[in-house]
Order: C-alpha cells, then structure tokens, then sequence
C-alpha cells in the first residue's frame, strides 16, 4: 500500500470513526429527551395532585410553606423543559453534522509539544460526552483562524490566555457528502484556489448559503475583529462583505464578547424584505439562532406609530422613471437628510425649548411653591442627551418635591393629578404640526436656517414639501426627519439595550439615517457594509465613510476596503466595469466563462421568442436560478405580461414569502445583494437607460450574475452599453 493509498484509507477510517460517535451521541441525546419528557409529565401530575392543598387558602397559617411548595414544583419543572429545549438544539446539531461533520484538517505543532496535534474543523463542535477529548473544533474557535489565515510552516493564533505559537505541517481541506468522503487535499496556495474556484463555480440556492469552508485571510480578520467599536467595510459587488458580516455575527455569538450575547441582543438591518429572506439561514446553518432583522421602514413605522407611508421601493421607482418630479424628488431627499437639515431640526428642537413650552408659576394655597422662570431654566440646562419628554418628567418629579417640601413631605392625590396634568399639557407636542412648520412658515424657516448652505432649488423643494404634507401619506423623503424629531422629543427605548448592530448597504443612507442610528443604538457596536458603486439615487465616494465614522464617533474604528471579486466570471465583471464612473480598483477571482451577449431586436415577437431561447438553453445547462433584470416594476410587469404563458416564470413584488428559485422577473433595484446563475438584462435600450444615473442600475444588474450575462432590448441600444 502507497502512501496515497494509506492516508485515504486513514481519512475513511477517521470519519466512519466519527459518524459513528455522531450516531450514539444522537441515540443517548434521544434517550435523555424521552427520559426528560417523561420526567415533565411526572411532574405536571404531581403538580395538579399536590397543588389542591397548596393553593386552597393562600391566608392560612400554611400559607407559607404551601407556596415554597408550589415554587419547588414550578421551578423543577421550568428546569426540565429548559434542559428538554437544550438537548433538542443538540440533537438537530448533531444531525446537521452527518452529512459533513467537517471539512479541514491541520497537523498543529506546539511551540512546546514534541508531536503535532491533529486538529479537525467543521461548523460546529463534536467533543467526548463527559469527557476531554475533542473530535471537532468550531471554525470559529480561536485555533481554528490558523487555517485561514496560514498555509505551512510557522504560525499562531491568539487564545484567552495570550498568543499561542507553533507549526503547520499539514493543511488538509475535505470535500464530503452524505456522510461520504469524496476526496481530499493538501493545500498549498495554487490548490486552495483551484479549491475555491470549484466552489464558486456551483449553482448558487435561492437562499445565501454558508462560506466557513473557503473564507479568505482577510475575510477572517474582519469576522474575528473584537477590537473596533465600528467595523466599517467597503466591498466591491461580489466581495462577499454580507455574507461576511453574518458569519461575524455567528462568531460573535460564539465568543459572546464580556458576556452572553444572544440573538435578541443583535439587530441585521437589511436593504429590503426580500434580502431579509434571502440570508435568513446563515445563521441557524452556523449553528446558531436567527438574530433580529428588520428594514428601515419597520424601525419608522415602529417609532413614528403609523403604518401609511411610501416604502423606499416606491421611492425608488418615482426617481428612476425620470419623469418630470424625479429630479425634485432627489433633490429633496438628499436635502432633507443631509447633515445641513440635520443642523435645521436641532435648531428647531433648541426653539421648541426656548420658546414654545411656556411654564406658568405654581402657587399653593396663594403660595408661590416655584416660578415658570426656575422651572424654563431647569429645562434648559438638563442633560442635552435626554429627550424633552425624559427632562419634563424629571421637572414633574421636581415640582412634587417642592409640594411635598410645603406639605410636610405630603404632596396630596389631588395636587399629584394637578402636576402631572399640567406637566402633560407641557409636553404635549404634535411632532408632525412642528416639523409641518418649516415649510408652511417662509419666516420660520428663514430664522431657522441663517447662516447655512441651503440648495439653489430650495422654494421648490419647500413648496414640494408642503404640498405633501398635506395628503395623509408620509413620503419617504420626509420619514427620516419625523423619526429623528421624535426620538429627541419623545424618546425611543426599544433597541437600547441592542449590543451589536449590522447596517448594510449603507450607501443607500444619509447623514440624518446615522444620526437616527445613533440614537436609537447607544450601547451597540456596529458593523457598517457599503460599496460606493451601488447606489441608487444619489452619488458617494469613500468620504461617506468618514461621514459615518464622525457620526458614531465611537474611540475605536476600522475601515477595510474589499476590492476582490469572487462572484462573477472574470468576462462578467470586465463587462460590468464599463459602466463605473470611477477608476475603482476590482480584483477578479479570475474564474473564466462565456462571454455577456448583447441582442438588438426589432420586433416583440422576435424580443419574446430570443429570450425565451436563451432561458431554455440556461434551464438545459442545469442553473437554477435565472434572473430577468428590468429597470423598473411597470417593466417588470409588462415582461411578465408578455411571457407568462409561454414560460414557468414567476414576478418578484418583494412580498414576503417569495422563493428566488428558477425563472423570475425582478426589478434591479429589488436585486442588490443577491445572487442568480444566469442573468438577463431585459430592457437595455436607449430609452430606458438613458440617463447618467442609471449606469449605476446597469453595474447592479449585471453583477448579480455569476456564471452567464446576456443583455436584450426592443429598439435602439442604450449608448452606455458596449460589447
């Protein structure tokens, strides 16, 4: 027997070996939940037969001991079902791990070890029931980043107790399947790389998948950061920076910073719904629950208490038609959430202050108790962070003081109703008549704004403004405000006690959504995902991060920049280059494939039948998912229209529940973050890509694609669209 022959032999042996240990630890874990269950039902019958007694006459003499009772009863019971829930999560662990229960493999030598230490690695951890030895490391442990962040020879990792030096001398990846090893490696650079191209060069799924098996060494110093306050990532389309952001979540969890962090203590905010959906198991595939996402709209209609308001697709469509208002509706977003405005609703909050909550002086009795004078200057110099509602509070607490101080320490019901009354009456501000007020008061507005840079269409955007104000909807434009103005006023305490916070796609935001942000997470430190080139309605460059990092202005902060490719083909990607308006340096994976095809047709039917041709040949070459790409939702729906009886093909609304499977119509705008096998840029001409703005849709749309780009119009070819 050869040595080839010898270590496959091993490996085989090894992974039965631990198949095995998998399959009994599942059976005694079975055997401990039936025992447990068995154990609840036990103690809920003890629980009714004993409780009669227990409870029949909580005033008794007994009463007492009959409670410590019941709580012995309550409590062992709780402990049960904790213990129950505990190993069920342990069984579906151990069942996810049959499959592969790992997929690398280093030969560590201590620094102060004669042999080296074999070291598996998989998603999650397998040690010896009651006992020492472990089979499998996590790859988030801490010996673990020495497999992504060394090849052989000398290395390190940093532990608990300090950094911990040695040598590799052997760096094994694994590619098993249902339980089977498929084959194996040793790597070195040339076939880690052969490794990851292969990997790359599968179909994509309709849901993000996991990507513990091939993260880079710059990838893992990101994940593992515990420094920074504020981790900050710009990452080129395919760079792989949310993907990278969940498995820094899942490690996070692992390591749990100072203290437990559970998922409850963590918050994704994501792009849309439909992104929500799509990287909805990376998590619970890491081993580990689903933290908390939601979209920006949820957080407003949270806050604000209304649920009518234009949704940012909505918004997105008005400006991206280019119709006579979208030049106005831009302009006025990108004044109504700029540093500027933010600098207008803090004055307009320092005027709320000083001249429009009016105390009068309280008497008592004829006595004056407090003067309007003492209480205004009380509010005045209260802790500019409170909210106005948390300083009229405190005064509340004040002036009852006061009473109590004239009553003898007695402060009577009917006074106490008076006080909180006439606090209540201070406080009572409507938030949208108060903002409503910059627009509809040219005075106002005028004081307000002294001294600041405003837009040379500023009446317009103030007369557009107004006019929507008074329709019931609330429009995107003016939602970021209202939030803020409700946060200072009213305060907002249901995402206190967040501790991690992930924003991606943050080029899509604006000074105003930081500083709500920052409001609304005091005690987070934040991960902030963005790439320059993706936005939608408005221009960045990397100034944004600089923005974001003043803004948080948290004592420690890192920028990475990601400029690596590894999503699309490297024809793609040369093709999609065309449409960037900055020299961007974008380093391709180099994974060849076919070259994007442009086709010019000139008549609907001809249209029709060439992209139904060309979904038929992506079906027979086995991609899964393939995405038709239009600008807009109307042309989404009029494609649909024209193919839906002729093709399995379904249109993507963003409704939740909505499978990225197979063949689906999709806006580009709905598209950002995801990934489909084969792409197709459905309405590529002249007249709907026309304007500056939309190179920007075209650099979205195409890379989404990761192994075939095919571009169709009806007409003239838009000029930004070269072959």
């Amino acid at each position: 027997m050869n040595k080839e022959q010898f270590e496959q032999e091993s490996e085989e042996q090894h992974l039965k070996k631990i198949i095995e240990v998998v399959h009994l630890q599942l059976k005694k874990a079975d055997e401990r939940i039936g025992k447990i269950e068995n154990d609840i039902k036990e103690t809920r019958q003890d629980l009714r037969e004993n409780s009669d007694h227990s409870i029949g006459n909580l005033w008794g003499s007994e009463a007492f001991e009959a409670l410590a009772e019941l709580s012995q009863f309550t409590n062992e019971l709780n402990d049960k079902i904790v213990d129950g829930e505990e190993m069920k999560v342990k069984m579906q662990r151990l069942k996810s791990m049959l499959s592969a229960p790992y997929f690398a493999r280093i030969d560590f030598k201590f620094d102060d070890e004669d042999m080296a230490e074999q070291i598996y690695i998989g998603k999650t951890a397998l040690k010896e029931d009651g006992g020492a030895n472990r089979y499998i490391y996590d790859w988030r442990s801490p010996i673990a980043s020495v497999f992504y962040r060394f090849m052989t020879g000398r290395a390190f990792y940093e532990a608990p107790a300090g950094r911990i030096a040695g040598e590799v001398q052997l760096k094994r990846q694994y590619e098993i399947k249902d339980g089977t090893l498929e084959y194996f490696f040793d790597s070195d650079v040339h076939v880690v790389d052969e490794f990851l191209r292969k990997a790359l060069s599968q179909n994509t799924s309709p849901q993000m998948k996991t990507i513990v098996e091939t993260i880079q060494k710059e990838q893992d110093i990101v994940i593992r950061d515990m420094e920074n306050e504020l981790m900050m990532v710009q990452g080129v389309a395919g760079s792989g920076k949310t993907s990278i952001a969940l498995h820094r979540v899942a490690y996070l969890m692992y390591t749990g910073l100072s203290q437990s962090l559970a998922p409850e203590d963590i918050l994704i905010i994501s792009p849309n719904s439909l992104f929500e959906q799509y990287i909805g198991n990376v998590l619970p595939e890491l081993g580990e629950e689903n933290a908390d996402s939601t979209i920006w709209e949820e957080m407003a209609t949270k806050i604000l208490k209304r649920k009518k308001f234009q949704s940012r697709e909505q918004f997105i469509e008005s400006i991206i038609v280019h119709n006579r208002y979208s030049n106005i509706i831009e302009n006025s977003m990108g004044f109504k959430n700029s540093a500027t405005f933010l600098i207008i609703l803090n004055r307009v909050i320092d005027d709320l202050l000083v001249n429009q909550i009016k105390f009068e002086d309280i008497y008592n009795n004829g006595k004056l108790i407090i003067s309007g004078t003492v209480l205004k200057e009380k509010l005045l110099s209260a802790t500019p962070t409170q909210s106005i509602k948390m300083r009229l509070r405190i005064l509340q607490e004040y002036v009852l003081d006061m009473f109590a101080d004239f009553g003898n320490g007695r402060v009577h019901k009917n006074e106490q109703i008076m006080i909180k009354q006439y606090m209540h009456k201070c406080a009572s501000i409507n938030i949208q008549n108060l903002y409503a007020r910059l627009f509809n008061d040219p005075e106002y507005f005028r004081n307000i704004s002294a001294g600041l840079d405003l837009p040379n269409n500023i009446n317009k955007i103030i007369e557009w403004t107004k006019e929507n104000l008074n329709l019931y909807k609330l429009f995107h434009d003016d939602m970021g405000a209202l939030v803020y103005l409700t946060i200072m006023i009213n305060g907002a305490t249901a995402y206190r006690d967040i501790k991690q916070v992930v924003i991606d796609e943050a080029q899509d935001y604006y000074p105003l959504h930081f500083e709500v942000f920052k409001q609304l997470f005091p005690k987070a430190k934040l991960t902030v995902l963005g790439d320059i080139n993706q936005t939608l309605e408005k221009s960045e460059d990397m100034s944004l991060y600089n923005q974001i990092s003043q803004i948080f202005n948290k004592k420690l902060s890192n920028l990475v920049v990601m400029d690596k490719s590894f999503r699309c083909t490297s024809e793609i990607l040369d093709f999609s280059s065309q449409f960037l308006e900055r020299k961007t340096k974008i380093e391709s994976f180099n994974r060849n494939g076919q070259k994007p095809e442009i086709f010019v047709l000139d008549s609907e039917i001809a249209y029709a039948q060439t992209i139904i041709d060309k979904v038929t040949k992506c079906q027979k070459h086995g991609y899964e998912s393939i995405g038709l790409i239009c600008k807009t939702k109307n042309n989404a729906k009029t494609l649909y229209k024209l193919l839906k009886n002729k093709l399995d093909i379904q249109l993507i609304t963003g409704l939740n529940g909505e499978d990225i499977r197979g063949t689906f119509i999709i806006p580009v705008y709905m598209s950002k973050g995801l990934e489909f096998d084969a792409v197709l840029i459905c309405d590529a001409d002249e007249q709907t890509y026309c304007h500056e703005s939309d190179k920007n849709l075209l650099y979205i749309a195409t890379t989404r694609a990761l192994h075939q780009l095919d571009v169709f119009c009806l007409g003239e070819l838009s000029s930004f669209i070269v072959s």
